[in-house]
């Protein structure tokens, strides 16, 4: 495959000044002359992109829908990439947007064919995203489900093959399996708990064959933010235990929906103790000619273990999301020094035992780091410093979470250190035209930045509504609107606030209504975008949902998007000189933003929004309308 430069190199030009030519011919001429449109905005940004690259900025670009932003940095990170001889990352929000680029009509394969030219991109994905032999092995021993023999049969022939490995190719990606229901999935796939180093079958691991594939990439490596902040927080543990970090050296990075990086980051960094994990770890090797002393520290762990989940669901209080506020009290943090301390004996005697070879290697080897992991959880939520922390039901069992502290510092310590150019691409990054509370939350001290409005004309295709009164005023209202048949998204800031309006609304209406969690959200959006229903409540679609034309023709926001009340966004208000202005207030207008984007998406859309706004907040109308595309009607 040929990678070389796109463009010829002129010995009296340094590189940026070939790029910045090749750009402006290629957008103005070449692009245009294959029927691409002509866009002074896109342009602008390519140039923009190409004065980061020479400068090893980080810039924030911020374009409007419409703009053509992907061309604008895809042309850029490939003609870098192919001189520093090292991919350029692309990094998406979610795996809605990586299909959107690589798909057959995608933007990448665009330019392919208009530039004649082959771009080298491959894919990396999280680690649950691909078959774990080990898990696979276990659950078909465990189960008689046809799916098991399904997947099976379907496993290349040299997963099992005795003899020296030939040739190996990729498999074993979730999208391969299309025919698994999430819950099956969830049996066969990586878990964390998994020790891929302690593997004897990891050279024909569908993951690892992966990781091999797509660190040869020489122009693009494509993944999710969720998959780079792991990447990022991994690096360091992975060369110190002789590993590859998860992602090569690559040249720049862009994060695509770059607004959303944040939230990644959190959930990286963040630590989990299950309330069932470790009971099910230890129980597994409890095996035959185990020591006593061995056995009776793994019981008192357990009934430690079990009393302290049981002090932290009678001391959890209900906000308006998932995360449940732990008031601590003596006896919890008691119960979790001594789950340390238990943790660290049983360590201890486990070294005695592995030279019994009682216990299955391989087992012991998970259950050993496992409790790694939750002695480090566990002095973090006992100890005397800033973590984070929380309480959640996943799939009917609690989950302690831990975050060390506010990412800000760890992301400027390991990613903004000024050597690599770091591009973030979105239509909402700014709040009032500044970008400080963007770049202050990811902790970003120098940087770029540039905003370019949409091309869209919306004057003429979205009007505003301004709704005003109180909750049960604001339900009748709704009530009112959704009497009209139209494809109508309905915007709420909680789950809560969404099934108060759903329950009180009439038995009629509530029947025609689809709401987040009746079933899957890729089902319902489906269901949306083919107008088999006409009004879809939502509390999480602000951003990413993509549905143009007359799939979605008017936006219900029934609440102001302010954060939640909740342990993470009472971390950042007591950091805050001024929490309103620094963490409510502009967190609000962004989201705002956000959901008003779902609205129109390509310039023939049209439609309207409706805005309501309680009592309490009609002091904030000046500062609102100045963030809207459009005065209220």
């Amino acid at each position: 495959m040929s990678t070389k430069i796109p463009f010829e190199l002129d010995k009296g030009q340094t590189f940026y000044e070939s790029l910045n030519d090749w750009l402006g011919d290629t957008l103005y001429d070449d692009l245009t002359e294959k029927g691409f449109e002509c866009r002074d905005e896109q342009i602008y940004m390519a140039f923009q992109i190409e004065k980061a690259l020479k400068e090893k900025n980080v810039l924030l670009a911020e374009a409007g829908v419409g703009t053509g932003k992907t061309i604008a940095y895809l042309l850029p990170a490939i003609a870098y990439a192919r001189y520093t001889g090292k991919p350029a990352v692309i990094s998406c929000a979610d795996e809605t947007l990586i299909d959107q680029l690589i798909k057959e009509e995608g933007d990448i394969q665009k330019l392919s064919t208009a530039l004649n030219m082959t771009v080298d991109v491959r894919l990396a994905k999280a680690r649950n995203q691909y078959i774990c032999l080990k898990r696979l092995e276990e659950t078909s021993m465990k189960t008689n489900e046809d799916f098991v023999d399904l997947v099976e049969d379907q496993l290349p022939e040299f997963v099992h093959a005795e003899r020296s490995l030939q040739s190996v190719y990729p498999y074993g990606e979730r999208s391969d399996y299309p025919y698994l229901a999430d819950n099956e999935w969830e049996m066969i796939n990586y878990h964390p708990i998994m020790q891929c180093a302690a593997c004897d079958i990891r050279n024909r691991c569908g993951q690892t064959i992966h990781r091999n594939h797509y660190r040869e990439a020489a122009d693009l490596i494509i993944c999710s933010h969720d998959f780079y902040m792991e990447h990022l927080w991994t690096k360091e543990s992975r060369v110190r235990q002789g590993q590859l970090p998860l992602l090569p050296e690559v040249s720049m990075v862009v994060f695509d929906e770059g607004h959303l990086l944040e939230y990644s980051a959190q959930r990286a960094l963040t630590y989990e103790v299950q309330e069932q994990t470790i009971i099910n770890l230890l129980e597994r090797i409890m095996v035959d000619g185990i020591r006593e002393k061995t056995l009776q520290l793994m019981e008192q762990l357990l009934e430690t273990h079990e009393l302290f989940f049981k002090q932290l669901k009678s001391n959890a209080t209900q906000n308006d999301n998932e995360r449940l506020t732990i008031e601590k009290n003596q006896d919890m943090m008691k119960l979790a020094k001594t789950a340390v301390s238990l943790s660290n004996e049983l360590l201890e005697e486990f070294v005695f035992e592995g030279e019994l070879y009682v216990i299955p290697e391989y087992d012991l080897k998970i259950v050993e780091e496992y409790l790694e992991q939750y002695i480090y959880s566990m002095e973090l939520f006992a100890g005397d410093n800033d973590a984070v922390d929380w309480l959640e039901n996943r799939r009917e069992e609690s989950t302690l979470l831990i975050m060390p502290r506010l990412v800000t510092s760890i992301l400027k310590e390991k990613l903004f250190t000024g050597t690599m150019p770091i591009i973030f691409s979105s239509a909402t990054l700014s709040v009032e035209k500044s970008f400080d509370y963007l770049a202050y939350s990811l902790g970003i001290i120098d940087y770029q930045s540039f905003s370019i409005a949409s091309p869209f004309d919306y004057e003429n295709v979205m009007k505003i509504h301004l709704e005003q009164g109180n909750t049960n005023e604001n339900i009748a209202r709704l009530s009112e609107l959704l009497e009209e048949e139209e494809q109508t998204l309905v915007l709420f800031n909680s789950k809560q606030s969404m099934m108060e309006a759903y329950d009180q609304l009439p038995l009629e209406q509530s029947v025609m209504v689809t709401y987040e969690g009746e079933r899957s959200l890729s089902s319902l959006v489906k269901d949306f975008q083919q107008r088999k229903v006409h009004v879809f409540f939502s509390y999480h679609l602000w951003e990413g949902l993509d549905l143009p034309n007359e799939a979605l023709t008017r936006v219900i926001i029934f609440d102001l998007p302010f954060p939640p009340h909740d342990p993470l966004f009472q971390a950042r208000r007591e950091y805050a000189e001024d929490p309103f202005d620094e963490v409510e207030l502009p967190f609000m207008l962004l989201r705002l933003r956000q959901g008003i984007g779902r609205l129109i998406r390509t310039s023939n859309d049209y439609g309207s929004i409706h805005l309501f706004v309680k009592p309490e907040n009609i002091e904030l109308l000046p500062v609102i309308e100045r963030v809207l595309p459009v005065p209220f009607s």
